[in-house]
């Protein structure tokens, strides 16, 4: 997408003005605001969006009836097409900051792009439990992966929370205020925080044994358990954590919270002048409509920074 004029200095890259790194909620909106300022911009998407795993969200501002992951990123999408935005296929491997502070990024495959300003929107990626028929579980919502998002529609549900006991303990309680039946299967041999331990059984939320197999059983999750005794649950949440993608960052010396998700500023810029993080990959509550909201301010901010591009007379 071309809507200002590069400078390409002999034997290199085009010089853009914003590189964005990812094309999820957050990195499609930044595209989209970015466009409409009429910058110079250019795209790169690994393709592993996290939204892509959503059978269907119920809490996505703008879609009463809910909205299933892939329509929503192809509706981002389509927005961002609509003002030129083309979205490049590509893994980056590589971001450099260049002497004059540009960035230099460079992909798995050789490719490489240059820009005054770097967008990273690369998200997170959930750790999964072992599970026969993961995907199938996932879509038929037997396995949850977002209490906030969609802990609503488990009202009343048999859930259980597979996670370490006191994480387990924590998102049990939280669960409690949508069902009666929550219970916690944990993945340590760990005692639980007796002040924890106290609030569960204070909630009625059991502490049961670790599972030694999860399966989909006609849409729901069968959990065996050691001494060979089985339960099923309309539904799980694990929470196993999750893997920020933030390494390119990092590799720059952005500061990053104990679980490498980036410290941003009020205007979404990292440590490292002129690379901005929005979206999972920041250290937040991560949401759609906080992501879609960390790519208006970032893009805005950015657009503030770079020198005007004033609009001449077409007819001239």
């Amino acid at each position: 997408m071309n809507s200002s004029a590069s400078s390409k200095p002999a034997g290199a890259e085009p010089l853009h003005d914003v590189l964005i790194i990812g094309a999820g909620p957050a990195g499609l909106t930044a595209a989209t605001y970015l466009a409409r300022y009429r910058r110079d911009i250019v795209v790169v998407d690994a393709g592993k969006s996290r939204a892509r795993w959503i059978p269907t969200s119920h809490n996505c501002p703008g879609f009463p009836l809910g909205v299933e992951g892939d329509q929503l990123l192809k509706c981002y999408r389509d927005q961002a097409a609509n003002y030129g935005v083309a979205v490049t296929d590509g893994c980056i491997a590589r971001l450099e900051k260049l002497a004059d502070e540009a960035f230099c990024a460079t992909a798995e495959d050789g490719r490489r792009w240059q820009a005054r300003f770097v967008i990273l929107a690369s998200g997170v990626v959930d750790e999964m439990p072992a599970m026969q028929g993961l995907t199938e579980a996932i879509d038929c919502q037997a396995i949850r992966l977002c209490a906030v998002c969609d802990a609503y529609e488990a009202s009343d549900a048999h859930i259980a929370v597979l996670a370490p006991v006191d994480e387990g303990i924590r998102h049990a309680l939280f669960l409690r205020s949508y069902s009666e039946r929550v219970c916690v299967l944990p993945t340590d041999a760990e005692a639980p925080d007796p002040d924890l331990k106290a609030e569960a059984d204070a909630a009625n939320v059991a502490i049961r044994a670790p599972a030694t197999a999860m399966a989909l059983k006609e849409g729901k999750t069968e959990v065996s358990f050691g001494d060979g005794a089985s339960a099923l649950f309309d539904t799980v949440y694990p929470v196993l954590g999750s893997v920020a993608q933030s390494g390119l960052a990092l590799a720059l010396g952005a500061k990053h919270d104990d679980n490498d998700e980036l410290v941003v500023g009020a205007d979404l810029e990292t440590s490292v002048p002129g690379l901005y993080a929005i979206g999972d990959v920041v250290s937040a509550l991560n949401q759609i409509s906080v992501a879609v909201g960390h790519a208006a301010v970032a893009a805005t901010a950015i657009h503030r920074r770079l020198a005007r591009n004033f609009r001449e007379n077409q007819d001239a």
